[in-house]
C-alpha cells in the first residue's frame, strides 16, 4: 500500500481530501452565482443562453465540469466514511452531553445539511442539466446566432412555487453548511493562526450568507415576475 493510499485511508487525510473538495466547490459556487444571476439582466435571458452554450461547448469548462462533478462525489462519499469512523469511534453516547457548549448547531448537524443539499444538487441537474444536454429545448437566435433557450427551462421551473420554495429552503441549509464548513477547510489544510482564523472566519460567515442569499434571490424574484 503505497503512503498514498495508507493516507487518503487514515481519518486525517479523509478530512484534508473533504477540506480540499469543499474549497474547490466554494470557488464553484462564486463562478456558478455569477454565471445564474445574468438570468436577472432583464434581456429577455439573451446573456444567459449565451453563458449557458459557452458552459456546455468549452472544452475547459467542460473539463472544470467533469472535475466538479467528481469533487462533489468524493465529498460525499468521505463525509459518509467520516461520519461512519466517528460513530464507530464512539458507539455509546456518553450519559450527560452538552453539544451546544462546544460547537454550534450547524457542526453537528453537518451530515443532515449535507444530504439535503445533496438532494437539490440530483433535483437541480434532473431539472435543468439534463434536460437542456439530452432533451429537445427551443433554440433563440442572439445576434444571428442559434443557441439552445435555456432560459426559458429556468423561468418554467421557477413559476412553479414548489420548487421555488425548495430552492430557497435548500439555499438556507447550504447558508448553514458553509457557516461551518468555510472555516473548517481552511483549518484542515493548516490555515489556522491566532491572527488570521479570526479574519477566515468573518469571511467564512459573509461567505455563507452573501452567496446562498444572491442564489436564492433568483427564483424569488423570477417567480414573482411570472405572476
Amino acid at each position: 500500500m503505497s503512503w498514498v493510499t495508507k493516507t487518503l485511508d487514515s481519518t486525517l487525510g479523509r478530512k484534508l481530501l473533504m477540506a480540499l473538495t469543499g474549497l474547490f466547490l466554494i470557488l464553484f459556487l462564486v463562478v456558478h452565482l455569477a454565471g445564474n444571476l445574468q438570468l436577472l439582466a432583464g434581456d429577455g435571458g439573451d446573456a444567459f443562453n449565451v453563458y449557458a452554450e459557452g458552459m456546455a461547448v468549452n472544452p475547459l469548462i467542460r473539463a472544470v465540469s467533469i472535475l466538479n462533478f467528481s469533487f462533489i462525489a468524493l465529498h460525499v462519499i468521505y463525509a459518509i466514511l467520516l461520519s461512519r469512523h466517528n460513530k464507530k469511534a464512539r458507539p455509546v453516547a456518553y450519559a450527560v452531553t452538552n453539544p451546544s457548549a462546544n460547537s454550534t448547531w450547524a457542526s453537528r448537524n453537518m451530515g443532515i445539511l449535507g444530504t439535503v443539499i445533496f438532494i437539490f444538487i440530483l433535483v437541480h441537474l434532473r431539472g435543468f442539466w439534463y434536460r437542456l444536454k439530452f432533451g429537445t429545448p427551443e433554440k433563440v437566435m442572439i445576434d444571428g446566432v442559434e443557441y439552445k433557450n435555456a432560459y426559458i427551462i429556468v423561468e418554467e421551473a421557477f413559476k412553479n412555487p414548489i420548487y421555488s420554495g425548495f430552492y430557497v429552503l435548500s439555499m438556507i441549509f447550504l447558508a448553514f453548511h458553509l457557516y461551518h464548513g468555510f472555516a473548517s477547510a481552511f483549518q484542515t489544510v493548516g490555515l489556522r493562526h491566532k491572527k488570521y482564523t479570526p479574519l477566515i472566519q468573518k469571511v467564512g460567515i459573509g461567505f455563507a450568507i452573501l452567496v446562498p442569499a444572491l442564489f436564492a434571490l433568483i427564483p424569488i424574484v423570477m417567480y414573482i415576475q411570472s405572476l
